[in-house]
C-alpha cells in the first residue's frame, strides 16, 4: 500500500512540474485529449498501461 501511495506522489508531482513549466503546452495537449476519439483514447491509454506494468515488472525483477 505504501508503494501505491508514493506511485501516485509521484505521478502528481510529475504532473504539477509539466503544468508549472509548459502551462500553454499543457493546455494545448488536454485540448487535443479531450477533442480526440473514444478509440483512440482507449488504445493510448490501454498501451500506456501494459508500459507501466512492464516497467513495474522490470524495476521489481531487477531493483
Amino acid at each position: 500500500m505504501m508503494d501505491l501511495i508514493a506511485a501516485l506522489g509521484l505521478a502528481l508531482a510529475v504532473e504539477g512540474i509539466l503544468f508549472a513549466a509548459f502551462p500553454e503546452g499543457m493546455r494545448r495537449a488536454m485540448y487535443e485529449a479531450a477533442h480526440s476519439p473514444s478509440d483512440q483514447m482507449r488504445i493510448v491509454g490501454i498501451i500506456s498501461a501494459v508500459i507501466g506494468l512492464g516497467v513495474i515488472w522490470l524495476v521489481r525483477q531487477f531493483g
